[in-house]
């Protein structure tokens, strides 16, 4: 093994690739918004100019690159998305993305906006980082624009201190909401319950736009540059071949770097044929996107069976490869911001496999456990990335990353020649913030409302 380390080349994945965004958003085709104070509301996709203060808005956007090493013969590239302290996730590019959006619609009509998000938790702290930001550069004042997030109680360890948090006016405006009812995954219909009732009454009443922000669109624009960074720094070809690799629980990371190989590819700017494969990272919560790939069905009932052994305490299987040797526990929920069941994204990647080369595999907490060392070894580069105890470990989703891709390498499941560039979507550990409690407790879409209209 070769854990030799380059040299990281950066990027910002925002003004350095200003004029792809609106390449991105015509292949999407996106539908007219809806119109202000309606359930469907959401700002034109304009962006405000790159002055002075819009850059330094955008400057927390910065991606690296850099060889990581080489592994059973095959070379690993990282591109590292965490540069953001205020992050540490690739969530801040269309976070920031999104809020540039709601900056120009402001601008141009005078009306407020107030973001509603669902999340597991990093597409919130990274909405309430970039709520925060526009608001200090000037951009916005404090009463145009905030942000509701609603987080499921699995992932309160998550949540920071932050600019909105650190002002009683500011917390008010932008509260952070805990869900204590039924499954995680239910914050999303709860949020989209919440605007579809109140989005009118919020326009008339207090002068603001709900905006449920939701769409895969959103996530996709900011994504496509991904694709014209490596196109700048480190090209693939089909001599080289080349699988990029991702955690996923919906892939939208993926999907948008797909919809950046399109821009470029129409703009004769990258050729079809050096077009990557994808390698599906999941853990053992929600396999759903490697089951769809392997099985066309979401049902856990073509995952392997597993056995206990009863020297090791641990539960193993050897028949399925895509899937943990050893876990402690077969339906353990490795990091619970991976937390979409049945997600609607998995035809699209399916479809992407297909034509392009991939597979998927899933990952157990002891699988990562037992490669960590070699992990922090391979990540004390530039910024070391990893805590030395694990259990600091908060948002585990390069360690699954990397686990899967040598766990892929080990069995076979990538083919010979072929290098892999892993997507580092999301790393810190329990020191790089200081913690936050929910300003409110919810369950129903009456508890929101009564939380989101407190007065501080």
């Amino acid at each position: 093994m070769d854990s030799t380390v380059s040299m990281t080349t950066s990027r910002n994945l925002i003004s350095d690739y200003y004029d792809l965004i609106p390449a991105a958003v015509a292949r999407c085709a996106p539908p007219p918004t809806g119109a202000s104070g309606t359930p469907s509301f959401a700002p034109a996709f304009d962006l405000p100019a790159l002055t002075d203060n819009v850059r330094d808005f955008f400057a927390a956007a910065t991606a690296g690159w850099r060889r990581l090493g080489e592994y059973g013969g095959h070379p690993i590239q990282f591109l590292d998305l965490t540069g953001n302290p205020g992050t540490r996730t690739t969530k801040t590019f269309a976070s920031l993305v999104m809020v540039a959006r709601a900056v120009e619609h402001i601008r141009r009509t005078g009306e407020a906006i107030r973001i509603f998000t669902p999340t597991s938790a990093n597409k919130g702290i990274a909405l309430r980082d970039a709520v925060g930001r526009a608001i200090e550069a000037g951009l916005v004042e404090p009463d145009q624009l905030s942000v509701v997030v609603l987080a499921p109680a699995a992932t309160r360890h998550k949540f920071r201190q932050d600019r909105l948090a650190g002002d009683p006016a500011l917390r008010a405006a932008n509260p952070l909401l805990r869900y204590v009812g039924g499954a995680p995954e239910d914050v999303k219909a709860l949020g989209r319950a919440f605007v579809d009732k109140y989005a009118a009454e919020a326009y008339d009443r207090h002068g603001v736009n709900l905006w449920y922000s939701l769409d895969l669109r959103n996530y996709l624009v900011a994504d496509a540059a991904r694709a014209a960074f490596e196109a700048d720094v480190s090209p693939p070809s089909a001599e080289r071949p080349r699988w990029h690799a991702h955690s996923v629980s919906s892939a939208y990371g993926l999907l948008g770097y797909n919809l950046g190989r399109d821009v470029l590819e129409a703009a004769g700017r990258a050729r079809s044929t050096d077009r990557p494969g994808f390698l599906l990272v999941q853990h053992l919560g929600t396999p759903d996107m490697v089951l769809n790939l392997r099985y066309g069905g979401f049902s856990r009932a073509k995952m392997p069976a597993y056995r206990l052994d009863p020297v090791r305490g641990v539960t193993v299987q050897d028949a399925d490869p895509r899937f943990p040797a050893v876990t402690d526990d077969p339906a353990e929920v490795l990091d619970p911001t991976f937390y979409t069941h049945e997600p609607a994204t998995s035809p699209a990647m399916n479809e992407l496999i297909r034509r392009f080369g991939g597979d998927g595999i899933v990952v157990s907490r002891r699988e990562c456990l037992e490669r960590y060392p070699m992990l922090r070894d391979w990540f004390d580069g530039d910024r070391p990335m990893l805590p030395t105890d694990p259990d600091e470990l908060r948002e585990w989703s390069i360690v699954m990353g990397l686990t899967g891709v040598l766990n892929a390498i080990d069995r076979g499941l990538v083919p010979a020649g072929h290098e892999i560039v892993l997507h580092g979507s999301g790393c810190y550990g329990g020191s790089d913030f200081v913690p936050a409690e929910a300003d409110a407790e919810v369950s129903t879409v009456d508890d929101v409302a009564a939380a989101v209209w407190a007065k501080p």
